[in-house]
């Protein structure tokens, strides 16, 4: 594996599974954590460039610990990387996911005391009792209608991606807070219970048909060079876009005219399968 968003290793440390591929490093079954922060970024190295973010809950293998920054994997989709390591804690159940665009954690089982965090879709959590209209965390209580079952799924990547419109574009981002292209598709796509790796590129090599320009439906994906759009409805798309830095839907044809003047043509129309 050399491409280094899923190499799990350092110069110093390496996951067990890469036992007789490297050399020279220790290999460690690693110790899994779940994010305890309501969002954390995910680092090519520590306190450097951010490549993703995680969400409260996500799970996190740590390889490395190096000063307050750990090295690791997410379980979810093995992305590496390094995060503060003060946004971890120890591993736990989760039994439900944030279903809505965004929700608050309160301290106490009443909605006018103190948040404790805002959590943003996706967010996944332990409800340990539900008491009238809020459902009590480890970390607090949080409104139970904006929470699902893990494995309760959402029915239409489209209509779950329309719960970020106008969502501030962020590089790399994975939240309500901000989010970019690739992290809007499989934000909709995993909230619908589909695969989705993570970046534009490797959803670009996802298996499924070719699409002909003007046969686009609703759920395809429609990609340029480092960017990929939702088909929203027939010449309709929704992105996370520089260009209007949020979330946005807007035809199809607009935007391809915008984006070859300095991106390109479109390299690829995809129906995924599954």
């Amino acid at each position: 594996m050399s491409d280094r968003r899923f190499l799990r290793a350092t110069e110093r440390v390496a996951h067990d599974s890469l036992r007789g591929t490297l050399e020279g490093v220790t290999f460690t079954p690693g110790d899994w954590a779940r994010l305890t922060a309501p969002l954390a970024d995910l680092c090519a190295t520590p306190g450097g460039a951010r490549d993703r973010q995680l969400l409260r809950g996500a799970r996190f293998c740590v390889l490395e610990r190096r000063g307050d920054h750990a090295f690791g994997f997410s379980a979810e989709d093995g992305y590496c990387g390094w995060l503060q390591a003060g946004a971890l804690g120890a591993d736990h159940p989760v039994t439900h996911w944030v279903s809505a665009p965004a929700t608050h954690c309160y301290r106490a089982a009443d909605i006018k005391s103190a948040e404790e965090a805002a959590l943003s879709f996706g967010a996944r959590v332990q409800v340990l009792v539900v008491e009238g209209a809020l459902a009590r965390t480890p970390q607090g209580h949080i409104p139970a209608c904006h929470l699902r079952a893990q494995g309760d799924w959402l029915d239409d990547p489209v209509t779950t991606a329309r719960l970020f419109l106008g969502t501030p574009y962020l590089w790399g981002g994975n939240s309500r807070a901000g989010i970019d292209c690739s992290g809007l598709v499989q934000a909709a796509r995993r909230a619908c219970g589909l695969p989705c790796p993570p970046d534009s590129d490797l959803q670009a090599a996802m298996p499924g048909a070719a699409v002909s320009a003007g046969q686009e439906r609703p759920g395809d994906l429609v990609f340029w060079k480092g960017h990929v759009a939702l088909v929203s409805a027939p010449g309709m798309i929704i992105h996370a876009n520089a260009w209007h830095m949020s979330v946005v839907e807007e035809p199809l044809a607009g935007a391809e005219a915008r984006i070859a003047v300095s991106g390109g043509p479109v390299t690829r129309r995809l129906r995924v399968d599954g």
